[in-house]
Parts: structure tokens; sequence; C-alpha cells
């Protein structure tokens, strides 16, 4: 190797260790701002300055090109520490997924140059259940009046993205508008038991103005399958999710154990990992744990595969990348919610004072994985297995 190739290669940033990093300061300071709730102005900062906001960004536009795989990998890791913070970096890709599922080269040029320059931070707008926001047509674009509710990443966003209803068309437009435009307001209002720093305030417009430039997607557009992966992206950010909050519950059940935990007195042993009921707790819980990891970094790489084809992508194709993302979510689901249950089971009763803060793995995986019924993807996997069928694109499969 050649001294200035070597050079290149130590100078290059691993986003995945700066995302550890990234983790590592979040964690000092999340059980005392999950007590308090709130905007997390100053970790939203941090977050800008890692330069991750840029991550999922073609290198055309001046973004570091990395592909979905490695975006959920980083979801992952600052979810084991703190998944509300996880959750708005997460979203903060899935918006700008949607720019380059949906938009025009030019706006893709316009928006995504913007964003690396600018360092903006994006927010959600756009819940499609949600059609209290109107669209009306105007002679250059159309007029926003209404509300959206569970904007997660609104409350201090510099950009949104946001979905309203088209009564003349019967349709739904999905288009992008400054968090500052006037006639816009973020209410800050989540009081959630969970999750409680995801910003997911409600959004309302009173005759907001919409460029028809600025309209990713209009009234009754008909989607492609390569368009309809967008929901794949925000199904699986959620799935690495619930599996940063898994192995991070883990991870604190078990250095609990190893440094502070009392063997029962009816175990015969010194130490509490010597206990051959705790031993097979543990291995249950990292057998709930290793497969959901494994077929949620095998659904990355089926994203990424289907994207690559382009507009090449066929319905099938997309379909079995659904499978593949119900797959590893509801596993990733099963193993947040199991997991930080019966961490407490391990630990004891001390282990359940507030200042440990082990609670917030539960509360943050109970409220998130309510987002759409779990229920819905395992239909959709049995249909699957015996039919063939793949799943119907909406908002949510």
């Amino acid at each position: 190797m050649r001294p200035q190739d070597d050079y290149a290669t130590a100078v290059t940033p691993d986003p995945l260790a700066i995302a550890a990093d990234l983790a590592e300061r979040l964690a000092a300071t999340a059980v005392e701002r999950d007590r308090a709730g709130g905007h997390p102005k100053h970790e939203r900062e941090l977050i800008r300055a890692s330069s991750l906001l840029t991550l999922s960004i073609p290198t055309e536009f001046g973004g570091q090109g990395a592909d979905w795989a490695t975006v959920m990998s980083a979801v992952r890791i600052l979810a084991k520490t703190d998944s509300a913070l996880a959750h708005l970096f997460g979203f903060h890709h899935l918006q700008l997924a949607g720019i380059q599922l949906y938009g025009t080269e030019l706006q893709q040029r316009s928006l995504l140059t913007a964003t690396v320059r600018q360092k903006l931070f994006w927010g959600n707008a756009l819940n499609p259940l949600d059609k209290r926001t109107r669209a009306t047509a105007s002679p250059a674009g159309y007029i926003l009046d209404g509300v959206k509710s569970f904007s997660s990443g609104s409350v201090g966003s510099d950009w949104l993205t946001v979905s309203a209803w088209d009564s003349e068309a019967d349709a739904a437009l999905i288009a992008v508008v400054p968090t500052e435009q006037a006639g816009v307001h973020v209410e800050a209002d989540w009081d959630a038991f969970g999750q409680r720093q995801t910003d997911s305030g409600n959004v309302h417009f009173e005759k907001v103005y919409l460029p028809t430039a600025l309209v990713l997607q209009v009234p009754g557009q008909a989607p492609t399958a390569r368009s309809t992966l967008r929901s794949q992206v925000a199904q699986l950010i959620m799935a690495n999710l619930y599996l940063g909050i898994a192995q991070g519950a883990f991870d604190a059940a078990r250095d609990y154990t190893l440094e502070q935990a009392r063997p029962w007195f009816a175990s015969g042993v010194d130490d509490a990992i010597d206990d051959p009921f705790t031993q097979h707790r543990y291995g249950q819980l990292w057998l709930t744990v290793r497969p959901a990891a494994l077929l949620a970094d095998e659904a990355g790489r089926q994203l990424d595969a289907a994207i690559r084809k382009g507009d090449a992508v066929t319905a099938r194709e997309r379909g079995l990348v659904a499978i593949a993302v119900a797959e590893a979510k509801v596993l990733a689901h099963r193993a947040a919610i199991e997991i930080s249950n019966q961490m407490f089971e391990l630990l004891g009763a001390r282990a359940t004072s507030a200042r440990f803060g082990f609670d917030r793995f539960w509360r943050n995986a109970r409220v998130h994985t309510l987002h759409d019924p779990v229920d819905y993807k395992l239909r959709d996997l049995g249909r699957y297995a015996l039919s063939g069928r793949v799943p119907d694109p909406t908002p949510y499969s």
C-alpha cells in the first residue's frame, strides 16, 4: 500500500464509530433526560455536529453515500442508550429517503444539497392516517390548512415532510415545507410515558402556501414499486429501534448482574453469574435478541439491493423486501418487550431504583411498538407462508 493510501484510510471517518461515540455522550444524561422529557435541544445539536445527518445522502449531493444497512446500524447503536434520540435521527433519514424516492432530480439536488450545506435537521408531518390537513389548489401550488398528529421530530426541525388531503382529487399529496414558514406552528405537546424526547408534537397549518416546486408527489399520482419502498425504510428504522432497545436492556442487565447483583440464598453460589437459573434465563434472552439482529441485518441488505435496482425493481421484489422487514420487525418487537420486562426478574428489587432508570427500556419499547399493530405483520407473514402472497403496498406494509 502506498503511503498516501494508508493516510487516506486513516482519516476516513467510520460512521458507526462516530455513532458509538455519540451514543456514549448521549448515555451520560439519558436517565435524567428521560425523566424530564421535553425538547432535547442540546442533544440534537450534538447529532447535527456529528456529521451523521448526511449519512444517507448520495455523494453527488455532498453526502456520505452510505447504504441503508449502515444507516440502520447507526440507528440501532443510538437506540441502545437513547431510543428517543435514535428515533429523531432515524426519522430525519426517513424524510431524506422520501425525497430520494419521490422527488425529481431537480428536487433531490436542491433539497439534499441544502441539507448538507446548511446542516438541516428534518422532521415528519406525514402521518397518512391523519387526514385533517387539507390541500386546496391555487394558481401556483396549494394552500395547506389543518393539523397533523404524531409528527416525530417536528419540534426544533428545519424542514418538514407533510402529507395533505386534496378533496377535489380525493387523494393525498406529499410535499416539503420549511418549519419556520408563515402559518406553520409546531405544538410541543407529546405526553406519552415513553419515548419522551422524540419531539413528536402536533403541527398546525394555517393558510400555508405550498409552491408546486416543493410537491414531491401530486394528488392521485400512481406510486411505483420503487417509491413504495419508503414504507420499508420506515418499518426497518422501527425494527432497529426496537432491536437497539432490546440490546441496550440486555447489556444493562448483564452489567448490573456482573457488578451489583447478589445471588439468591438458595442458589448455593457466591456470585450471581454462577446461579444456573440466572445463566438459563440469560441464555433464553440471548436467543431472543440474536435472531432479531440477524433478520434485521438481512432485511437491510435486501432493502439496499431493491433500491439499487431503481425503477427496474418489480412489485414482487418490493414485496419480498416487505416480508424480510416484517420478519425483522416482529422479532425485534418481541425482543424489546421481553428483555426490557424480564430483566427485572433477573436483577431483583434493588434494580427498580429510579437512579438506574432501567424502566425506560420497557416504557420506550411499549410506547413505540404500538406504532402499528404487530398482528398485521404476522398476518402478512402467515399469508406469505401459506400462499406466497406478498404484502400489498401501504404506508405500513
